[in-house]
């Protein structure tokens, strides 16, 4: 059961990484200015990077089910404060609300996808050990 909601997570986050993608491509290329756009397309790429991620967490015999909730958590929050804050960031200027105080959510966010990763890893590690 653990292994569908997580890849139901990964197709929610690739599915939203490829709309914002497009829409970066056609509709803001136009907008925003050259850095603003990189910033989006930043914030879609590591999306996507994050989906692809947790398919392969869905999909590893090498974790418990606690240790795939847990690592889904993490980087669930760390891909909202991640790339959602760059996405406010990037397009502030259109919405005209000032996002600026979501610049140190940013780093936050690429420091629990980080950890969500070390998390794995080590209990990838763990359960090789035990086998």
């Amino acid at each position: 059961m653990m292994s569908i909601k997580l890849i139901r997570t990964a197709i929610i986050f690739g599915l939203i990484s490829i709309i914002l993608g497009a829409f970066g491509a056609h509709a803001l290329k136009a907008i925003l200015t050259e850095q603003q756009l990189t910033s989006f397309e930043t914030g879609v790429r590591y999306q996507m990077y994050q989906a692809l991620f947790l398919l392969f967490v869905a999909s590893s015999n090498l974790l418990t089910d606690k240790a795939k909730k847990i690592a889904t958590i993490i980087l669930t929050f760390g891909v909202v404060f991640f790339s959602g804050s760059i996405y406010l960031l990037a397009t502030q200027d259109l919405s005209g609300i000032n996002f600026k105080f979501l610049g140190p959510i940013t780093p936050i966010g690429g420091l629990l996808i980080m950890v969500s990763w070390a998390f794995v890893a080590f209990n990838v590690r763990k359960q090789k050990n035990n086998n």
